[in-house]
């Protein structure tokens, strides 16, 4: 058996140029990826005056990012940190007077709930809290803090009649023991018995108090409902067979009285309550078991009774909703054709769209992203971005535009040339549906020559790429090669039906939609059809193995994390038995036929292509198992293949540390250049 230990390279990569930094001829390095830096959460002051903001940076020595507090006035003066070290500090809360702010801060193992004085920079910590904190809000008169925090419960004891260890005895550990379907979750393994409950503080610090005691699903969305209670949504419950599309909006008061407001079927969640505590707004949507199912705007009365959806012709997944100052209207973000917005709505549902910008918050790949938040006086903060930048924050009110007051990487890509991004739309060679994606062309570009091409698929398969900055794409471009990324049917951001148009039939047509990218792309004259590949993570390693199965055009490929067989997957991963209902409908052992011709394992004695297979060494979403079926199946019929695990990391392989960002691009490329035919014919 032979082993091969790879490392990654280092080496400087050329950037096609952009047309923000036509002037630049430095390229971007792997080592960059240690440069860049994000804005998240920010956080507008009561009177709208400042901005309080996450920067997360990322740590050459410590290998991970590090999130730091900084502050900017809504003018972008006064720009200066707050909270930094080798540390990590967020949740950011202002006090509804304006004058102090909580935070989670994290050090040495330990989690520190504190308050910051801006006056005089005074820092006061209230709790020590042994499992974090959620939902940190403060309460309108400012005398309480409010969080929700996992609660551990007792394991299940079982006796054994086993003998008790004498004294100083080195005994085994005692074996783990589980009775429903809900004991891993991948990024923390085998799942300590509990779940989040709702806790309160006072601002003056003490001892939290527990108000929930939950003990079949667990709280979060946690909102202030005066002074004296709090507004929380319960899901993730075992009497659902944790359902993660089933959940219920509760109230509980100081003395710990609960009251359950919704029962719908379905998810409510993210509540909003009005300025005159009278009316909840929230998020939520009905439990059809279609394998997408996007959320909708309601509102209601706080005390409970009948839901009026407010949006109903929108027809985009919202993601959040929060109550003007005013009452009489809301700010909501939703995604659109892969961008995220920021609207408000009136009761009527007229939308008034105020930034089409948001995003930037993910390192690796071009997905949707963003947060804003709303001061008294109806000014926002946001996480702005591009196809060229990271977040910034940026900022507006009622009626104006979005203006960019940070420039936190200027230091990086202004002495940069990145890969020109542009849209493109074709249409479906399965139906004639219209697909969106986008191309990034590599250095010094010329529509005259021929260039290889990358095809890299989004994971989800219900989520959405967008124009956003990606250091994975960019790196591919770098090494000389024009990459699609692209939105198949399947994504968000389209409409419900879009997104549904695989529902109980996924891998399928999406496929289709995939190729017909691949020739769109290839009638323009500029790609060597000989030097196609294709790439792509989770969902994205499910339709790679799909299509090299059903197609020989790709002369490499690079599988990642990928589903394998539905039925080991179903009856393995950490959400397979929740998500079995919505993509199925029905059980393994009922419906085999289904399942199998599905499974791309199905295909794989039509594969020809090589192909690299890699996972995260402790993947719990889309198991080891599946990655290992692939690559011992593609050894089997001696079809050229390597298997690359990346120790110590679950399914989120690029968002966990810089170097395995830089790992698993480094392998894809090294993988491609080894099976690229113009390399092979300069070799021989």
């Amino acid at each position: 058996m032979k082993y091969v230990f790879a490392t990654a390279s280092l080496l400087a990569l050329s950037l096609a140029s952009a047309s923000t930094h036509a002037q630049n001829t430095s390229v971007l390095t792997y080592n960059d990826v240690f440069n860049f830096e994000v804005v998240a959460d920010p956080q507008i002051s009561p009177d709208g005056a400042t901005i309080v903001y996450q920067r997360r940076s990322n740590s050459i020595m410590k290998d991970r990012a590090v999130s730091s507090l900084w502050r900017v006035d809504y003018d972008g003066d006064n720009h200066r940190p707050l909270m930094t070290g080798d540390r990590d500090y967020t949740s950011a809360r202002w006090s509804p007077d304006g004058t102090k702010l909580a935070f989670v801060a994290s050090e040495n193992g330990k989690t520190f709930l504190r308050v910051l004085w801006l006056a005089n920079d005074q820092v006061q910590t209230l709790a020590i809290l042994e499992t974090g904190a959620s939902d940190l809000s403060w309460s309108p008169n400012g005398q309480h803090l409010a969080f929700t925090a996992f609660t551990p419960a007792p394991d299940i004891q079982i006796d054994l009649g086993l003998p008790a260890k004498p004294q100083g005895a080195e005994w085994a550990e005692t074996a783990l023991v589980d009775e429903s379907v809900y004991y891993e979750f991948d990024g923390a393994g085998e799942i300590t018995p509990g779940t989040p409950q709702v806790y309160v503080i006072s601002s003056q610090g003490g001892t939290p108090h527990q108000l929930t005691h939950i003990t079949d699903g667990g709280a979060g969305g946690l909102i202030w409902a005066g002074n004296s209670a709090l507004i929380y949504s319960v899901g993730f419950m075992e009497s659902q067979n944790f359902d993660f599309r089933e959940s219920d909006l509760h109230r509980v008061d100081l003395n710990g009285v609960e009251t359950q407001l919704t029962d719908f079927p379905g998810a409510e969640g993210s509540p909003s309550l009005s300025p005159d505590g009278r009316t909840l707004a929230y998020l939520g949507g009905p439990n059809d078991h279609r394998s997408n199912i996007d959320a909708n705007l309601y509102v209601m009365p706080v005390e409970g009774g009948t839901p009026r959806e407010v949006l109903s012709a929108l027809d985009k997944p919202l993601n959040d909703v929060v109550w003007d100052p005013s009452g009489r209207s809301l700010w909501i973000s939703y995604d659109d054709r892969g961008q995220r917005v920021l609207a408000q709505t009136n009761m009527e549902g007229r939308i008034d769209v105020r930034s089409r910008q948001l995003g930037g918050e993910i390192f690796g790949r071009p997905y949707t992203s963003g947060d804003f938040s709303i001061s008294r006086n109806g000014r926002y903060a946001a996480t702005i971005a591009d196809a060229y930048d990271l977040a910034n924050v940026g900022v507006g009110q009622r009626g104006n535009s979005t203006r960019q007051i940070t420039d936190i990487n200027s230091d990086v890509f202004d002495a940069l040339t990145l890969g020109r991004v542009e849209e493109m739309t074709w249409q479906s060679s399965a139906d004639g549906l219209e697909i969106q994606g986008w191309i990034v062309y590599p250095p010094n570009f010329d529509p005259n020559q021929r260039y290889p091409m990358i095809l890299e698929i989004h994971g989800g398969p219900h989520t959405a790429y967008g124009p956003n900055f990606s250091t994975e794409v960019q790196l591919m471009a770098a090494a000389g090669y024009v990459v699609l990324y692209t939105n198949p049917r399947g994504s968000t951001s389209y409409s419900e039906a879009f997104a549904n148009e695989i529902d109980k039939n996924y891998p399928g047509q999406d496929a289709d939609d995939l190729l017909s990218g691949v020739d769109s792309l290839v009638a323009r004259g500029f790609i060597d059809e000989n030097r196609l590949f294709v790439t792509g993570g989770s969902g994205g390693g499910v339709l790679t193995a799909w299509l090299i199965g059903m197609d020989q055009r790709f002369a490499a490929a690079a599988v990642g994390k990928p589903v394998i067989n539905w039925t080991s997957f179903v009856l393995s991963a950490d959400i397979g038995p929740m998500i079995q209902p919505s993509w199925f409908g029905t059980m393994p052992w009922d419906d085999q036929e289904n399942y199998w011709r599905r499974s791309p394992l199905s295909l794989v004695g039509n594969v020809e292509t090589p192909t690299l297979v890699f996972v995260g060494g402790d993947d719990r979403r889309t198991p080891v198992h599946e990655a290992e079926q692939y690559y011992i199946a593609l050894q089997l019929r001696d079809i050229p293949s390597r298997f690359v695990r990346i120790p110590g990391v679950g399914h989120g392989i690029a968002d966990s540390r810089p170097t395995r960002l830089m790992q698993k691009v480094s392998h894809i490329l090294t993988w491609f250049e080894a099976y690229d035919p113009a390399k092979q014919d300069t070799q021989d």
